[in-house]
């Protein structure tokens, strides 16, 4: 088993990456294992919370990468400056952790966020992503899995 005790600064670009899948909320502890898509272990003890993307470890051969599991999201889009501070506010009011970006406001998939908005009226879509909490404003990825489907006749929600 190999130790990480933090991110290393870059990932070499000849090295074939070998992802090491994590879900967010084990990845948000400080001591964990974790298993490389190619079976190799490793244990990790980290001061800081690694993020999506961070290269770990690497061989002659192999770039060792964290991969956050994407999660249920809802994305809520954004209008004008009032409604925006609104919506972040009533997020704000449920201590929900967000993530913030051109395309609007992602909060984890969650009942409470939900029954709020549809009884606000706010507008928001489904979408599988990369949930992470604005210090990394996690919308600017291009992890980005959206699968919004529409049920009903209601114009101000989609699922």
């Amino acid at each position: 088993m190999h130790l990480i005790t933090k991110a290393l600064s870059c990932t070499p670009g000849h090295l074939e990456v070998v992802a090491i899948p994590v879900d967010r909320h084990k990845l948000a502890r400080r001591r964990w294992r974790g298993s490389a898509s190619d079976g190799s272990d490793f244990g990790f003890d980290v001061s800081e919370a690694l993020s999506h993307g961070d290269c770990v470890y690497w061989t002659e051969t192999n770039a060792y990468v964290i991969e956050q599991s994407p999660e249920d999201c809802l994305l809520i889009g954004l209008g004008e400056v009032q409604e925006a501070a609104w919506i972040g506010w009533m997020i704000g009011n449920l201590h929900f952790k967000a993530a913030f970006g051109k395309a609007g406001v992602l909060v984890p998939d969650d009942l409470a966020v939900e029954q709020m908005l549809e009884r606000e009226g706010i507008y928001y879509r489904r979408v599988r992503h990369v949930f992470q909490p604005s210090k990394q404003g996690g919308l600017s990825h291009d992890h980005n899995h959206s699968h919004g489907h529409s049920h009903g006749s209601s114009p101000r929600h989609s699922h």
